[in-house]
């Protein structure tokens, strides 16, 4: 996800301009005299919701944040249970634990999302919400999903963090569900430094996104802002409005990015196909936003050697298996302690385990050498008889 190596002039230059127009105005609330009436929060809450056809955005803090935001709105409290995947990042779980839920972790398939058929055997009368994380930028079986939450009646929550911008049938990932997130982090295909933003077609659940993510705030029109009225609880998960300056900078090239990035999976997973490795299986393959090429090796011992060899000849790889610990619910057990049926959770799921830990992730880049990339894989490939 390469959105930090297209930073350039445009960014500067966006910057410099905004800080020429409204003084320096961080706050993306008031001061109204001196900003000039320049929002950008608002013009980047607005750009994506209206590029990804869907009706309400709210900026925030980041896409953890994001995460905890949209659960507060969705009413999730102690006593809930929230459905998500083994293989996620850890802020998946981090938010539901927060949010005060239980939270109930399932197996991945061989498309490293959410098993739908294993979403279904952990549903109690106690779930809430299903979590289908759109791992490194590949949609989940948004269908199935759909179809389990609807027999259940069940809220979804889409985390797209690792997959801004992909689809699924030709919508966008995150407008799915009841309600959606993004990431804006600096390792994203669009950055702001840090940032996030929450995504939804329901008017109630945006109003209170938009309170909890601001103490409270109903934003209310009859009062002016410091005597603004209130009924839920909130926090700070503000975004700066020079954080949206730099997203909107960078979502102009969104575009670009993704056409730059599935060519390049493309040329890489091509020139790999007379290999014997399998792929990950991609659900909708038009969706996919290139992120990386993840293909599985025989055993962990294996797929740990053949990453060795990468790092070699000075490449790398994106999370499997480099930072695997951050991403599989299986290495967690400090996140569990207060959960018993959480507890040695290296155990708790075999099958994400094994897939897992025989995959290897190339990641893909907009600037990257392709050639040596390609040459080097395959001269890895044919060393370990692949």
């Amino acid at each position: 996800m390469p959105g930090f190596e297209l930073y350039g002039n445009e960014e500067k230059q966006a910057i410099n301009e905004w800080f020429d127009i409204n003084n320096g105005v961080m706050f993306a609330h008031g001061f109204d005299k001196i900003r000039k009436n320049v929002f950008k929060v608002r013009d980047f809450e607005k750009t994506v919701a209206s590029s990804f056809n869907v009706k309400y955005a709210q900026a925030v803090s980041s896409g953890s944040s994001a995460l905890l935001v949209a659960l507060r709105a969705l009413g999730v409290k102690a006593g809930d249970e929230v459905i998500t995947s083994a293989f996620t990042f850890v802020a998946t779980v981090e938010a539901i634990i927060e949010s005060g839920a239980t939270p109930i972790i399932a197996e991945v398939d061989t498309s490293l999302n959410i098993d739908p058929i294993d979403i279904e055997k952990r549903i109690t009368s106690k779930t809430k919400v299903i979590i289908p994380v759109h791992m490194a930028g590949c949609s989940a079986d948004m269908d199935a999903i759909k179809n389990i939450a609807y027999k259940y009646n069940l809220f979804i929550l889409e985390d797209t963090a690792q997959a801004f911008g992909g689809s699924y049938k030709n919508k966008i990932l995150g407008t799915i569900g009841d309600v959606g997130i993004y990431s804006f982090d600096f390792a994203k295909n669009i950055t702001c430094g840090e940032g996030g933003m929450v995504v939804t077609n329901n008017q109630e659940l945006y109003e209170k996104s938009r309170a909890y993510h601001d103490h409270g705030h109903e934003y209310n029109s009859k009062f002016p802002r410091g005597k603004d009225t209130r009924s839920m609880p909130g926090f700070n998960f503000r975004m700066t409005e020079i954080q949206a300056v730099l997203g909107l900078t960078q979502f102009n090239k969104l575009n670009y990015i993704l056409e730059k990035q599935k060519f390049n999976k493309n040329k890489l997973k091509k020139s790999l196909s007379s290999c014997n490795v399998n792929f990950r299986k991609v659900i909708d393959k038009g969706g996919d936003i290139g992120d990386s090429v993840i293909f599985f090796l025989k055993n962990e011992n294996i797929a740990k050697e053949f990453s060795n060899e990468l790092y070699e000849n000075n490449m790398g790889t994106k999370n499997l298996p480099d930072a695997l610990t951050w991403h599989y619910a299986g290495t967690w057990s400090h996140l569990f302690k207060d959960f018993s049926h959480l507890k040695d959770c290296e155990s708790l799921w075999p099958t994400t385990d094994k897939i897992l830990k025989s995959a290897v992730a190339l990641p893909i880049m907009i600037n990257m050498d392709l050639e040596y990339t390609i040459n080097s894989v395959l001269k890895i490939m044919k060393k370990f008889g692949l």
